[in-house]
C-alpha cells in the first residue's frame, strides 16, 4: 500500500497536561473518546499486521452509543502512479462526511498513518472530538522489525489536536 503520509511534526504533551485531560472533560464524554481512541488503534493495528498499511478512516459514536467505521473510497491513482494515494485528500473526504452527518453521532475520530518528521518513524494518529468540544488525540510510533517480519509499537502518547467536524 502506497501513498503520501501527512507529515507532522508534533509537540510533546506527555505528563501532567496529558493526565489531567480527561478531568478536564463530562466523564460520558471522556469515555467516547477514549472508546474511540482504542477502537482505532486496534483497528489500524489489525490492519498494519493483515495488510503492511492502511488508509486513512474514521470512526463514529452514534446517538445510540454504538460504534461505526466510516470510510472513504481514495480517488483513482493517475495512470502511472503504481496505485499511490492522496491520503490528504482522503481525510479532508472524512472530515467533510463527517461535518455533512454530524447530527447522527456524538462523537467522532480520524484514523491515519503518519510520519513523525522529528522522530524520523511511522505513527498511527487517532484525532477525536466530542459534540460537546472535547477534544483529544494520541500517536502510536510504529515500525516494522525487519528480522522477525513482524510490526514494534512504541508509546502511546497524547497528541495536540483540534476539532474539525463540531466547527462551523
Amino acid at each position: 500500500m502506497s501513498g503520501a503520509k501527512p507529515e507532522v511534526a508534533r509537540e510533546a504533551t506527555d505528563g501532567p497536561a496529558a493526565a489531567s485531560w480527561r478531568d478536564s472533560v463530562p466523564e460520558a464524554s471522556a469515555t467516547d473518546l477514549e472508546n474511540l481512541l482504542g477502537t482505532g488503534v486496534g483497528a489500524a493495528q489489525e490492519q498494519l499486521e493483515r495488510n503492511g498499511g492502511f488508509l486513512p478512516f474514521a470512526l463514529v459514536v452514534e446517538n445510540d452509543g454504538e460504534v461505526r467505521l466510516v470510510a472513504v473510497t481514495p480517488a483513482d491513482a493517475e495512470e502511472g502512479s503504481d496505485g499511490d494515494f492522496d491520503a490528504d485528500t482522503m481525510i479532508s473526504d472524512l472530515t467533510e462526511l463527517l461535518r455533512q452527518n454530524r447530527a447522527d453521532f456524538r462523537a467522532a475520530a480520524i484514523v491515519c498513518d503518519i510520519l513523525l518528521v522529528e522522530e524520523e518513524t511511522d505513527a498511527i494518529h487517532v484525532a477525536a472530538e466530542h459534540r460537546d468540544g472535547s477534544v483529544f488525540a494520541a500517536v502510536l510510533p510504529y515500525a516494522a522489525n525487519t528480522g522477525t517480519h513482524e510490526w514494534e509499537f512504541g508509546q502511546l502518547a497524547a497528541d495536540t489536536s483540534e476539532p474539525t467536524v463540531w466547527v462551523d
